[in-house]
């Protein structure tokens, strides 16, 4: 089991007595941990699956914001007294992760300094990763952001191949399936993913890399100097 990086940082005391606190559960593919409005029941701290977050556009559509892995948490507005979510969680990568509820998750933010720091500097690196997302979806090409995106799910998801399905990124990225289709395409014509059937797979990450535009860098770079 690949463990949880917010957790894994905490001294060994405070590490052991939050994770007793909690409860191993199975993430879903598809499964809707929060929808917007909801008040936040449980936070969730993935360990080998992923979660994304959407902004609601409309009553019809949604545009991806942010994707959380190992790397940190659901229910992060609970460090600042909100209890509500903003966005639509929803599970993109099965696995496990440990869930525990709000009151619980209170309780231990408020006893340990070393769990209010490492969080603090996760909420810092989100809200970075939500502003590069807006920037990069209003100034750079469908290509670039499809690169980015199969390259920010990659870090994620722990494998080479995932479950994607072409409509899914259309309703992620903000823009009509066929030109995710021909974005796609076009990546696969270059050899750097296999696409069939719903499951891509990443064939030359670093040519997806060159592909992508710098938001994918600026944002691992956040992340790499603010979560060790």
């Amino acid at each position: 089991m690949v463990s949880n990086r917010l957790l894994a940082g905490l001294p060994r005391g405070d590490r052991e007595r939050f994770v007793a606190g909690g409860e191993r559960v199975r993430l879903e593919f598809g499964e809707v941990l929060c929808e917007p409005g909801q008040r936040i029941r449980h936070v969730y701290f993935p360990a080998d699956g992923f979660v994304s977050l959407a902004a609601p556009v409309d009553n019809r559509a949604s545009l991806e914001v942010g994707l959380i892995g190992n790397e940190g948490m659901f229910g992060i507005s609970l460090v600042l007294g909100i209890a509500v979510s903003a966005q639509r969680a929803l599970v993109r990568g099965a696995g496990d992760a440990l869930r525990m509820p709000a009151a619980s998750f209170h309780r231990e933010l408020q006893g340990s300094t070393a769990l209010q720091r490492g969080l603090n500097r996760y909420l810092y690196a989100l809200m970075a990763q939500f502003a590069q997302t807006a920037a990069c979806t209003r100034y750079h090409l469908l290509e670039a952001r499809l690169a980015r995106w199969l390259l920010m799910t990659h870090d994620r998801a722990h494998s080479d191949g995932f479950r994607l399905t072409h409509d899914f990124l259309a309703d992620m990225l903000g823009v009509r399936r066929v030109g995710v289709t021909k974005a796609a395409g076009e990546l696969q014509r270059r050899r750097m993913i296999r696409y069939r059937r719903g499951h891509i797979t990443i064939l030359d990450r670093g040519a997806l890399e060159s592909a992508s535009c710098g938001c994918y860098r600026a944002m691992k770079q956040t992340y790499d100097r603010f979560l060790r």
